[in-house]
């Protein structure tokens, strides 16, 4: 699927929109309208991403942080219609399941629990599992995902095929600044309860991710075998731990640290439960 499924037509305009934000009218957002809900609807199919995989590395279009950023101008505050189980709410995004009919979830393959909340223009793709959760706008939830109990999805984040985002992890959104890359769980990821991932971390495939690790540009995450120290990136089927290490000048002081105790391959996920994997 091409990342360029809005026509440049299209890009043009946003482009040159959102340099002018601060400046247009009523009747330059009226034009641009149309072109904003294009775009939110490609992304809503998962069309068009905030970033997608290309060869070995992940290609980012801030063209979608600039769309959504717009969105919100041409957008007005609408209140959701109420109904048992759901708290009144007031906002420009609707969520994305608002309309839909059994037919819609046949057709989408996916498991929506009550209590899950997604914004519309996020993508969720077949064999995907919601369980109480929310999943902001520009997310994308790869297939046969599970986004479990109080899980976060935050804006623009990518998450791969056969994840699990176990429950209360969050995963960072990112709308500002438009240069920062949004956080990108690849395939077949586990994320412990409660850990925390921002500031557009890169978690590549097969990783497993313990209980409570927190994951941000700054934080060192240190391979415990070689000594070796990765910023903002977990290595391919690194099992990654909390953990700290000394200030160098201050022996008596430590500061967090995460901590790669082993690495997992198909063998020993097979014959290893995800609980034994983060044990040392």
């Amino acid at each position: 699927m091409r990342s360029d499924v809005t026509s440049e037509t299209t890009r043009t305009l946003i482009e040159d929109a959102f340099e002018r934000r601060s400046e247009l009218t009523e009747d330059d957002l009226r034009a641009l309208a149309p072109h904003i809900e294009t775009g939110l609807g490609a992304l809503d199919r998962g069309e068009l991403r905030a970033a997608r995989p290309a060869g070995g590395t992940w290609q980012v279009d801030t063209h979608v942080k600039k769309l959504i950023l717009l969105s919100f101008l041409t957008r007005r505050n609408t209140a959701a219609e109420r109904s048992a189980g759901r708290p009144q709410s007031y906002d420009k995004v609707p969520l994305k399941f608002e309309d839909w009919q059994d037919s819609d979830f046949e057709k989408a393959r996916v498991r929506v629990v009550p209590g899950a909340v997604v914004r519309y223009g996020a993508h969720v793709a077949p064999g995907a599992v919601l369980m109480p959760s929310f999943v902001n706008i520009g997310a994308y939830v790869g297939a046969g995902t599970m986004i479990d109990t109080w899980a976060t999805v935050g804006s623009c984040a990518q998450v791969g095929e056969r994840c699990h985002i176990s429950g209360g992890a969050g995963l960072g959104g990112v709308l500002e600044p438009i240069g920062d890359d949004p956080v990108v769980i690849e395939d077949e990821v586990f994320v412990g309860a409660r850990s925390e991932i921002a500031e557009g971390v890169r978690v590549r495939r097969g990783a497993v991710i313990a209980m409570g690790v927190y994951l941000g540009r700054a934080t060192p995450i240190v391979d415990r075998a070689s000594g070796e120290v990765f910023y903002g990136e977990v290595p391919e089927n690194a099992v990654v731990v909390p953990g700290a290490r000394s200030v160098g000048d201050r022996p008596g002081l430590s500061v967090y640290a995460a901590v790669i105790v082993k690495y997992a391959d198909e063998r020993t996920r097979g014959k290893t439960a995800l609980n034994d994997l983060v044990r040392d």
